[in-house]
């Protein structure tokens, strides 16, 4: 049976004309892939808290970025039941209004926050990369607090529009909480969106881009590392491990979790109000292929949640010796006990 949804019944010039699709898929590929973020994103993430909290003695300029990317992702992560609940309900929002304009915001919020902290943790390692001596006066823990905290501000600052935008409305028998907006304000939300995701995906994406051929390059310098004789070298090469790594994953996210999202979210914006301009030009059809392909991305882009941490855990040599450490502490603590018993015996 055909249903209204909240992302794609829109209203055209024609106050009688409704694109109404068959999407019942999305009631179980959002709550399952959700439910599987939130329980492979809290243990992940907050393993990570554990180690940058408890485990990590001093708190370098990288160290700083991901406590704040990883912070970022569990205020994300522990919104997730309440989506999970609305979605496996067939979109009818048991909660109030303001609790639906919070969850929206955190999702954007974090998934915002994730792509310029991302990119702050690029910055630090080109920096170290390809401008090695200018980056002990640049690089610090002081100047990475107040990095982070110039870039929480103007995430929320951008993101504070999510709060008038998104609503919630009494249809059909169930209560929808709009993803985007409601269908009068779709034209406001449409400008919106578009300069937010310019403003902090695509230039973001781009740094992030140049940093990375340049550092690519500067490591394959046949001379790159080897001025500080033996030691200097080793040095060197667990740096470049750490770059290649950081590379890897860093552009990994942006490939598979938030350049489909946009790709399709944007494409599918853009039939939707081409279709309410002139629902002849833009068939119901075509408007129900674009939702379908922004749907099934959202779970890509909540999906960075889980590999955030694995960068922090890949690039991290200090983070896996703590880890190693601590657990080859707990293994070997019974054979110290029968030792010492053995001993007094």
């Amino acid at each position: 049976m055909a249903t209204f949804d909240n992302n794609i019944t829109s209203l055209t010039n024609s106050s009688a004309f409704y694109c109404r699709f068959q999407e019942d898929f999305k009631y179980i590929l959002l709550p399952v892939s959700y439910a599987l973020v939130f329980v492979i994103g809290l243990a992940l993430n907050a393993t990570a808290l554990y180690v940058i909290v408890f485990r990590t003695k001093s708190w370098k300029p990288s160290t700083i970025y991901m406590f704040n990317l990883t912070m970022c992702d569990t205020l994300y992560i522990l919104t997730l039941p309440f989506l999970i609940y609305y979605y496996a309900d067939e979109n009818d929002w048991p909660f109030s209004e303001p609790l639906c304009k919070v969850i929206r915001f955190l999702f954007y919020t974090n998934l915002y926050g994730s792509i310029l902290f991302l990119c702050c943790i690029s910055l630090h390692r080109f920096v170290g990369i390809c401008y090695p001596v200018r980056s002990l006066y640049w690089v610090s823990a002081r100047r990475a607090k107040l990095v982070s905290v110039a870039v929480w501000a103007c995430v929320l600052l951008c993101q504070a529009p999510i709060l008038y935008f998104s609503r919630t409305r009494d249809l059909e028998s169930v209560r929808i909480c709009y993803d985007t907006t409601s269908p009068e304000l779709f034209d406001d939300f449409l400008v919106y969106s578009s300069a937010v995701s310019v403003l902090m995906f695509a230039l973001p994406f781009m740094v992030v881009m140049v940093c990375y051929g340049l550092m690519v390059g500067k490591l394959l310098e046949p001379g790159w590392g080897s001025e500080g004789g033996e030691r200097g070298g080793v040095s060197a090469q667990r740096s470049k491990q750490k770059s290649v790594k950081t590379i890897i994953v860093v552009l990994a996210t942006f490939m598979l979790c938030f350049l489909p999202f946009h790709l399709t979210r944007s494409l599918y914006y853009s039939l939707r109000y081409l279709q309410q301009v002139d629902p002849s030009q833009i068939s119901c059809r075509l408007l129900e292929a674009s939702s379908v392909a922004y749907k099934v991305t959202r779970p890509l882009a909540s999906a960075n949640s889980c590999v955030d941490p694995i960068l922090y855990f890949l690039a991290g040599q200090d983070v896996r010796s703590n880890l190693t450490k601590k657990i080859r502490s707990s293994s070997s603590r019974p054979t110290s006990v029968r030792k010492r018993l053995t001993t007094q015996l």
